[in-house]
């Protein structure tokens, strides 16, 4: 990315930079984020992250850089920027005293919708996030998955172009998990665009087009889940034969390869790309040789998150 910051990104970013005090938080990020798509932000704790989405939505200051947010300047357009984004972070912003209609009146209070129009926009909102059954109950009687849609849907009460999720899903179940993911999906067909960070890698495979890993203030790497993934050793396709007579003839063909006498299986390593795939077939078919089975195997989130940053993964989602 070059040092002018790109106008047509929903989110774009060059030479940021924010220390406090003698610790430097983010050294020299660059980044663009596109209209209308999911982007993942990884990276251990304290690696700067929950700083990043502060400065974007204007929460705090950066030291240095160039930032442009649905299309304004961050320094000298801050409440525009206020004005097209919303934010949702690990801390719900629900009362707890209100009803979870009565919250959503009262954002709409603040983003200063008439009367008339502030009820029409309470009703609809109420039912993507599947809370229109408990909207006059007190938020203090809802489940964890249940504030953090209603937090969801508060957020989206000014009509955001542009939305921060911060670890949005942190100590939900699974099924609330995966609710909260098929609205951020709906969000973005519908054309927003997501800043998500998370703890959960397999969140980040699920949602986002592009992620990117932060480490010691910088970012190490960028991609699709799939490009992030072709980066790390240890992807393989494992060939199933009918025999130890096949087998010995695929091992012969093939070279360097993984043999298991027992499984009557040999792993071939590959980059997980066409070509690769594609070869390896083509040598067994020019000798003739049959492959009772195939698969797959690239590495994981898991394994790109603890090669690029020398360090354990964040937290699993527990599974249903």
């Amino acid at each position: 990315m070059t040092t002018t910051v790109a106008t047509r990104a929903a989110i774009a970013v060059a030479g940021l930079r924010k220390s406090f005090g003698d610790k430097v938080v983010l050294d020299g990020i660059d980044l663009t984020v596109a209209e209308g798509t999911i982007f993942a932000l990884l990276g251990p704790n304290g690696a700067g992250k929950t700083t990043m989405v502060y400065i974007l939505s204007t929460l705090i200051g950066a030291d240095a850089g160039e930032i442009r947010v649905a299309g304004h300047d961050l320094a000298s357009e801050p409440d525009s920027i206020r004005a097209a984004i919303g934010v949702t972070g690990q801390f719900s912003a629900v009362d707890n005293l209100l009803t979870g209609e009565e919250n959503l009146l009262l954002m709409a209070d603040l983003h200063h919708l008439g009367r008339q129009r502030r009820r029409a926009r309470t009703a609809a909102q109420l039912e993507p996030v599947e809370l229109a059954d408990v909207a006059r109950k007190p938020a203090s009687t809802y489940s964890g998955g249940m504030r953090r849609r209603l937090d969801l849907a508060m957020t989206l009460t000014g009509d955001p172009r542009v939305i921060f999720l911060d670890e949005p899903t942190t100590g939900l179940d699974p099924r609330a998990r995966r609710m909260m993911w098929e609205i951020i999906r709906g969000l973005a067909a519908d054309g927003v665009t997501i800043f998500l960070t998370t703890q959960y890698l397999d969140e980040a495979d699920q949602l986002a087009g592009r992620i990117a890993v932060l480490d010691h203030g910088r970012i190490v790497a960028e991609g699709t889940a799939e490009e992030l993934k072709r980066r790390i050793p240890g992807g393989h396709i494992q060939l199933q034969f009918a025999g130890p007579a096949e087998l010995a003839s695929a091992a012969q063909v093939l070279g360097a390869a993984t043999r298991d006498e027992e499984a009557l299986t040999l792993q071939v390593p590959t980059d997980g790309n066409l070509r690769s795939l594609r070869k390896v077939l083509d040598q067994l078919d020019g000798a003739r040789i049959e492959a009772d089975g195939l698969s797959i195997h690239t590495p994981d989130l898991d394994d790109v998150f603890f090669a690029l940053t020398g360090g354990p993964a964040p937290q699993k989602e527990a599974q249903p």
